[in-house]
């Protein structure tokens, strides 16, 4: 059970990992969080909306934020890397952080729901599926989904091609959970193939195809030589 143990124990300080620094740069905008292990220590990737507010002036924040992660969480010389998110529009995380402030904000879940899913789209995902559980429009918790395009809910092409993210919208009628699950546009799932032409494939694969010319041209076996001149003698 030692191991076992362990690596429960490791992916716990990962999550709490994540919770922190979740809130420490809520305002630079939280995109994804990457922990890898490295000969030299411990390499944290940031995945942010604005990395400068992250790294500080001079680079004292990201100092900070190194010393607590070293001396709270017990990471081996963490080094953070902070990168830039490409296009918010398609990360799940700030996605579910934008759909969250809206509805403490005041907007109608609906109405947040729908233009975030349209947002989604518009930028070129293949898919979207939000999920809004909570007290939305009374006493009683209730769950409302919006989805749009394709999405997979298990398997292997959700781990490879789906983005999650999830945020919670403090109001006052109570807590509202926020899921965004996005299917990026260069997704390729197992089942979508194309069949090349002949003369096409001989241009991408050039040595099969010279191979079954070879075959092709070989003359015929040593038996069946011998046993033709034996018919026409009969």
């Amino acid at each position: 059970m030692a191991s076992e143990r362990k690596f429960v124990a490791e992916n716990v300080r990962r999550v709490l990992l994540k919770e922190y620094l979740m809130k420490e740069v809520s305002r630079a905008g939280f995109g994804g969080l990457e922990v890898q292990r490295t000969p030299m220590g411990t390499r944290i990737i940031l995945a942010t909306e604005r990395p400068g507010l992250v790294i500080g002036r001079r680079g004292q924040t990201i100092k900070n934020l190194t010393t607590v992660i070293e001396e709270r969480f017990g990471f081996e010389n963490p080094q953070i890397e902070v990168n830039e998110v490409g296009d918010i529009s398609l990360n799940a995380q700030i996605m579910a952080e934008k759909l969250a402030f809206s509805l403490e904000r005041g907007w109608h879940f609906r109405r947040a729901g729908h233009a975030t899913l349209r947002r989604v789209m518009d930028a070129g995902a293949r898919g979207c599926y939000i999920i809004v559980a909570g007290k939305l429009s009374g006493q009683r918790h209730r769950t409302e989904k919006f989805k749009e395009g394709s999405i997979k809910y298990c398997g292997e092409p959700k781990l490879d091609f789906v983005d999650h993210g999830f945020a919670v919208a403090k109001l006052k009628m109570g807590v509202i959970g926020v899921t965004v699950e996005i299917m990026q546009n260069t997704a390729k799932l197992p089942a979508e193939i194309n069949i090349l032409e002949k003369d096409a494939a001989a241009e991408k694969l050039p040595d099969l195809f010279g191979v079954e010319a070879v075959s092709q041209a070989a003359p015929a076996p040593a038996e069946e030589a011998d046993a033709a001149p034996a018919q026409e003698a009969e």
